[in-house]
């Protein structure tokens, strides 16, 4: 019997973001007993995060030459990010935002300078650029989302779709998102987003893992649960963190949880830390929130994480209760939900419910009504965050 093709995992994991690293783990795992080569935009060495070491795609297709391979795009919100969207997320923060602010008017200059810094010339460069492989056997995407293409310059929206009907088969892990593309006429079906196969995956690596240091340490201390708040680094700044504290405090008052949230400052029922190590099973952003009674999150990933532990928790006790934790999405005072962020809200989990969605306790999305904005906004925690608690 042959051997399989090669297989080139392909995806936004040459940077360092704990959904995108994930991503590669959970398609690598699917996959075991192949070939496996990890393809990005950049050539990046992403071990110490818990990554891979990523090659650069056009010199990894150079290196496989005339082989036959099957490329794999491993999911995420991949359909609409821009070609000056990807080369910017690769750089280091320091240096990306100035380049926003010096480009931030200049469109044209803009694309010229994602074309020289990524060498290719594809307005969705995430999705397979064509003609860069010699042989290619298939093209296949997971779960990928793109919520707002509609809404995309003429130009990109075309690309993308010409690329998604020329591919071998197209899996989209929302509902608007296959309305869109079975509306311009491709062909493709839902399937949920990778991270709900975590728990099934490697639960066993990540409940070992949490026997020991700070998640080990929150479990200890707040035998009755706790809730898990987990905020992205645009959430870093003290009056952004002063007033999620706050709320915080007055949701881990008793007989409500104890909260367990990465950001600054402990204060009272509070264990506080920041997690630097992208996906790893030893990994605060996976032991916390599977762990917990209740979730409160920015990323898209840690939500679905936390109910599929929840799910197989509540399964393998036969549990009536129900299968979801309680959790909601956070965005930052008076933000809007777009792109992956309003989708998390119609995003296919498998389990048929949305999650709710708050803003620092200042607006809410996903029910159609705000808690707070402007002069005269309540200074409560947001409903969300409270009837979370109370329902775990």
């Amino acid at each position: 019997m042959s051997a399989p093709r090669p297989a080139i995992l392909f995806g936004a994991f040459d940077r360092h973001n704990f959904g995108d690293l994930l991503l590669a783990h959970i398609a690598a795992h699917r996959m075991k007993g192949r070939e496996l080569h990890y393809g990005g935009l950049a050539e990046r060495d992403l071990s110490a995060y818990g990554g891979h070491k990523v090659q650069a795609l056009a010199r990894l297709a150079a290196a496989m030459g005339d082989t036959p391979v099957d490329i794999i795009h491993v999911g995420g919100e991949i359909l609409t990010c821009s070609a000056w969207e990807a080369a910017v997320m690769l750089l280091p923060a320091s240096e990306a935002q100035a380049l926003v602010a010096r480009l931030h008017a200049q469109p044209a200059e803009r694309a010229a300078w994602a074309r020289e810094q990524l060498g290719l010339r594809d307005l969705a460069p995430y999705l397979l650029p064509d003609g860069l492989f010699a042989n290619v056997a298939s093209v296949r995407y997971h779960a990928v989302g793109g919520i707002d293409l509609d809404q995309r310059e003429p130009a990109m929206r075309a690309e993308v779709l010409a690329k998604l009907k020329a591919a071998t088969c197209v899996g989209v892990r929302d509902q608007q998102t296959r309305a869109v593309l079975e509306a311009a006429g491709v062909r493709c079906h839902l399937e949920p987003d990778p991270a709900v196969m975590v728990a099934q995956m490697f639960a066993p690596r990540i409940r070992r893992h949490a026997l020991h240091g700070e998640p080990a340490g929150v479990i200890s201390a707040f035998p009755h649960g706790y809730l898990a708040v987990q905020c992205s680094a645009d959430f870093g700044d003290d009056a952004t963190l002063t007033e999620l504290s706050r709320q915080l405090e007055q949701v881990a008052a008793p007989p409500a949880l104890a909260s367990c949230c990465s950001a600054r400052a402990p204060r009272r029922g509070m264990t506080i830390w920041s997690s630097t190590n992208g996906w790893r099973p030893a990994s605060a952003a996976c032991r916390c929130p599977c762990s917990a009674r209740s979730t409160c999150g920015t990323s898209a990933r840690c939500l679905p994480i936390a109910a599929a532990f929840r799910a197989a928790a509540c399964m393998a006790a036969s549990s009536p209760v129900p299968l979801l934790l309680p959790h909601v999405g956070l965005l930052r005072a008076g933000a809007v939900a777009r792109g992956k962020q309003a989708g998390r809200l119609r995003c296919n989990l498998g389990h048929g419910r949305r999650t709710g969605g708050c803003a620092g306790g200042s607006a809410c999305f996903g029910h159609g009504r705000s808690h707070g904005h402007g002069p005269g906004a309540a200074r409560g925690p947001c409903p969300e965050l409270l009837e979370a608690c109370h329902r775990s």
